[in-house]
């Protein structure tokens, strides 16, 4: 005998079963057929939705102008790309005999 585990779904699936149940085209019964999840919790789902379904329109740490936004990525490889180019220059200077006082 094997022991059963419990399903796991996706935040995806879960959202596209509230929102078929929000639609009513189908009563609970046939989404729960259709979809081979309990009744139950196809209404848990379809209330958490409704409830948070206004975090969807909040932007939160964000604010209304995108060009305060700021990409990380694009500077820490802006970082990245300075400090490659500094070493070389250090190393380029300590060939030339240029002194390091004179680096600052």
């Amino acid at each position: 005998m094997t022991k059963q585990t419990r399903r796991k779904f996706s935040a995806e699936f879960k959202a596209r079963v509230a929102l078929e149940a929000i639609k009513e085209q189908k009563t609970i019964a046939e989404l729960s057929y259709h979809f081979e999840v309990h009744p139950i919790t196809i209404s848990k789902w379809k209330a958490e939705f409704l409830k948070n379904i206004s975090a969807t329109f909040e932007r939160v740490g964000s604010s209304d102008n995108p060009s305060d936004t700021v990409d990380l990525d694009k500077l820490y490889a802006q970082i990245g790309q300075l400090k490659v180019e500094n070493d070389f220059l250090k190393k380029s200077a300590r060939k030339l005999g240029i002194p390091s006082s004179e680096w600052k």
